[in-house]
């Protein structure tokens, strides 16, 4: 009776898995189908699903309106950019948290992950104030240093989460062999965290790749990422549907890519735990 059970659980589980996953993958499919439908199509009343008449228009006009390859130069810069940064400023900020810690670490993890709370537009305009005065706005080094300083937050979470998970005692001997500190955080403490850095970096990657708001306030033309590419074909005469999902299909496609390949990685790091 009891295997039963378990099997009707397993069985609703699964089921209920596949449909959360569907209900999920359901707008970047109609995205995708979108992006191959005549503006007329896109826009029909009842939605047109399958059978339509397929055609390569869209993606032809876009590519020739908008250099796509400079939006995703500038993507790959900023959020490769700020990822690498925000690792560099966390992983010893992570360290000292979790094997020296202070009675205040705590307070200290709560308030830099508070200020995620904190609204965007809220300080957009003395941070637009500021890169005016610093020559940094429609910059790509001002878009990475921004992103990298708003998910700064997570990545030392993330790191702290996974360095407490490492032995203190591993480290302790390797200061009894004579490691400096940056040795000991270069050549031992790192190696046995890859998992979870590498985690670290896809997630920031992703968050930084997908970020609109600051890309749209502080760039205009030479820094835009593809988030900018995506929100040029809303116009004043209205949305260009067909139009806009094929833009929106060449944005999101490389991250969608870069996250198949790493999904391994990503789930091993997730659940990234010590040396027993």
């Amino acid at each position: 009776m009891s295997r039963t059970v378990t099997t009707q659980r397993k069985a609703i589980n699964t089921a209920l898995a596949w449909g959360i996953g569907l209900l999920i993958f359901f707008p970047i499919l109609w995205t995708f189908l979108t992006s191959f439908k005549t503006e007329a199509t896109a826009i029909a009343d009842p939605p047109v699903f399958l059978f339509f008449d397929w055609t390569l228009e869209n993606y032809s006009v876009v590519t020739e309106r908008s250099d796509y390859a400079r939006f995703l130069w500038n993507s790959i810069f900023i959020a490769g950019g700020s990822t690498i940064l925000g690792i560099i400023v966390a992983v010893p900020a992570a360290w000292s948290m979790a094997f020296v810690p202070s009675h205040r670490t705590k307070d200290i993890l709560l308030w830099m992950l508070s200020t995620k709370m904190l609204p965007a537009v809220g300080v957009l305009y003395p941070i637009y104030l500021l890169f005016i005065k610093m020559g940094l706005l429609d910059s790509r080094l001002g878009l990475t240093l921004v992103l990298m300083l708003i998910n700064l937050p997570i990545i030392v979470w993330m790191l702290y989460t996974y360095f407490r998970e490492i032995p203190g005692e591993i480290l302790e001997a390797a200061r009894m062999d004579g490691a400096t500190l940056r040795s000991e955080i270069i050549y031992v403490l790192t190696p046995m965290a890859v998992p979870g850095i590498a985690s670290t970096l896809l997630l920031n990657f992703i968050l930084a790749w997908n970020e609109a708001f600051w890309t749209l306030n502080l760039t205009a033309a030479k820094a835009a990422p593809l988030t900018a590419f995506i929100a040029s074909y809303s116009s004043p005469e209205g949305l260009f549907y067909a139009k806009l999902s094929a833009a929106s299909t060449m944005a999101i496609a490389p991250i969608l890519i870069l996250g198949w390949f790493s999904q391994k990685q990503l789930v091993r790091g997730l659940t990234f735990g010590a040396v027993k």
